[in-house]
């Protein structure tokens, strides 16, 4: 079963690539825990997208790692790995976003398969809702670990979260939405809206941890020529949680939330980095992690 990562994203707000970010005195990264984890949990096979030019840093460092315990591949997101027929403006700069990353993994995907962000921490059990979802699932149901909201703030301003509507466990659509704790209370707006109101700290988030199967390729073939189809192809994004919300809404696929007790980790903000640093170091005070993820300390 493979774990697809999404690593192409550079990290605006923290400034530099994020995700080769050390975070503890072996100088492993955020992606190490989450691989150890996964591994742990099933997975057999991850696939890094990344951009093209960060291969030889991610090969050298992250890869050469974990090519010792799980079998590791790479593809890269161009912005040319489009549609046949389909027209690239001449002034577009960057990847086309994260259904466009998915796209590009289309060849070498296994029939079921989970996503992650290269930068946040999703802790074992997360991971070992979806493998196990994964691994009883028809070809039409998609499975999504559900945070409690509660669990994903940064104590150094708003965040974007995917907000759920469930009946059930099973999703009725998915609100891209800016999230913040304001004086004890968790406050949030549909992105760009500014409709801020108070919602439930057990209010299930995304933290885009998501198990699919190959129907989702067939799906971003089609919506894929539709976004190019749009126009206004500067600064638009192709995104996942678009084309999830138009399966659901039409009936293709049903995708059920498997609440995570897990706490979310990441480095939204770069002063969020040494509360992460902490937070490793206490896992492995509790025996959650080991003194040295690997066996051996790395050279």
């Amino acid at each position: 079963m493979d774990l697809v990562v999404l690593a192409a994203g550079m990290g605006s707000r923290f400034g530099g690539l994020k995700q080769i970010q050390p975070i503890d005195e072996d100088e492993n990264f955020i992606i190490d825990y989450s691989i150890y984890d996964a591994v742990k949990a099933g997975f057999d096979r991850v696939i890094f997208i990344i951009k093209e030019e960060n291969f030889d840093i991610f090969k050298s460092t992250i890869g050469n790692r974990l090519s010792k315990i799980v079998s590791v591949e790479y593809a890269f997101q161009k912005l040319d790995n489009v549609p046949k027929g389909v027209k690239i403006p001449e002034t577009r700069i960057k990847p086309w976003g994260t259904a466009h990353a998915i796209y590009c993994v289309k060849d070498i995907v296994s029939e079921r398969f989970a996503i992650i962000n290269a930068d946040d921490f999703y802790g074992f059990k997360s991971f070992k809702i979806v493998a196990d979802f994964l691994k009883t699932n028809t070809e039409n149901e998609f499975v999504s670990a559900g945070y409690y909201v509660k669990n994903t703030l940064s104590d150094k301003g708003a965040v974007k979260r995917g907000i759920f509507q469930v009946d059930q466990k099973i999703v009725k659509a998915l609100v891209e939405s800016e999230v913040e704790n304001r004086a004890g209370k968790i406050m949030a707006t549909p992105l760009n809206q500014n409709l801020w109101k108070e919602i439930s700290p057990d209010t299930l988030v995304s933290m885009n941890m998501i198990g699919f199967t190959k129907k989702i390729m067939v799906r971003l073939e089609k919506d894929f020529k539709e976004f190019f189809a749009k126009g206004n192809l500067e600064k638009e994004e192709f995104l996942i949680p678009m084309v999830v919300n138009d399966m659901i809404a039409e009936g293709e696929v049903k995708m059920v939330v498997e609440t995570t007790p897990e706490k979310w980790y990441g480095i939204t903000y770069k002063e969020d980095l040494e509360d992460f640093k902490s937070a490793i170091e206490r896992m492995k005070e509790n025996g959650v992690y080991p003194k040295h993820l690997y066996k051996e300390k790395q050279p």
